[in-house]
């Protein structure tokens, strides 16, 4: 039901990662450890209660990710149910046999701001970092990238993956359940790193960076998304208390404060590809995501200003290689 064995045999063959395959066995059972997370069984559940149906396509490079094919009434609304059991679905959408997965956010925009911006994916190793249920490891797949690593440590995240890989079938796609603390130290592997709306999350951003860092080959280019602010050099925005009534939100950096971050980190040639103010359009509440989203967490009478008063979100990508 959460079976990684093809995907182990593939990464055991690529001689710059054999050593890490041989221990995520461990690592895998550690993420998905049913006595840490008391929801698991009730997302197996879920997962078990998927039909198994056969696709007659596959699809990777349009905006929904999914399995098309000719099913009956019966087994789309048995579909349906079982995937809404694995509520909330944040990242996407999908489309699974007409069942179409209306997620949070439209993941699909994120991608068409950076796809054509970025090195090519085709014949790729590539590492998602913090990729939830892996909407852009599919994408990331669909541009031709040889294998697509997605980590994520919420294991509700994974067994959707799973959902999806069930009908997708494709062993060079995975996500494991685990944050970028369990890679091993100095892997110097991946083509490419994405790491896209996890550096604020994190208390320290320049180790974030040098890890990110060390993910990659010498040369290997970095995709890093993360929400800014207006300003110069030296400007952060450090949130006393919540942002966005997000609890988890430490450094905010202009454009101008991110890139002299990742030279200090080591990076060559970082350089802005793109900015984009977070719309409700974009992340917005949904029959399949039913808790409150970005509109709830803005200034009802100043859109422009969160709840708590600070610029509402804005996003920057750069990209940048690896020394």
């Amino acid at each position: 039901m959460m079976d990684y064995h093809a995907f182990l045999s593939r990464l055991s063959q690529n001689p710059k990662l054999a050593e890490w395959a041989a221990l995520l066995p461990e690592q895998i059972n550690n993420g998905l450890n049913e006595s840490r997370y008391g929801d698991l069984p009730r997302w197996k559940e879920a997962l078990a209660a998927l039909p198994n149906l056969t696709p007659s396509g596959i699809c990777l490079d349009s905006s929904r990710v999914g399995a098309t094919g000719d099913i009956s009434d019966l087994e789309r609304s048995t579909l349906e149910q079982a995937l809404k059991g694995l509520h909330p679905w944040r990242k996407g959408p999908f489309s699974l046999f007409g069942v179409h997965i209306d997620t949070e956010w439209r993941s699909d925009w994120k991608w068409d701001r950076l796809k054509d911006s970025i090195a090519p994916l085709h014949g790729r190793s590539v590492l998602d970092i913090g990729c939830g249920s892996g909407y852009h490891c599919w994408r990331m797949r669909g541009a031709g990238a040889e294998l697509v690593v997605g980590i994520d440590p919420t294991p509700l995240f994974v067994t959707q993956y799973f959902a999806l890989q069930k009908y997708l079938g494709d062993p060079a796609v995975a996500v494991l359940p685990m944050g970028i603390e369990h890679l091993p130290a100095k892997l110097q592997a991946f083509d490419t790193t994405f790491s896209m709306g996890i550096l604020y999350h994190r208390r320290s951003p320049f180790d974030h960076l040098f890890a990110l860092r060390d993910t990659l080959r010498s040369g290997g280019q970095l995709v890093l998304e993360t929400l800014v602010i207006d300003g110069g050099l030296g400007d952060v925005l450090v949130p006393e208390g919540r942002y966005s009534k997000m609890g988890n939100v430490w450094f905010i950096p202009s454009t101008a404060s991110l890139a002299s971050w990742l030279k200090k980190a080591g990076f060559k040639n970082p350089r802005l590809i793109e900015v984009n103010q977070t719309s409700i359009n974009e992340q917005r509440s949904t029959e399949w995501m039913q808790f409150h989203s970005l509109s709830e967490f803005l200034d009802p009478k100043d859109p422009s200003k969160t709840i708590e008063g600070y610029p509402a979100p804005k996003r920057a990508t750069f990209v940048a290689e690896a020394p």
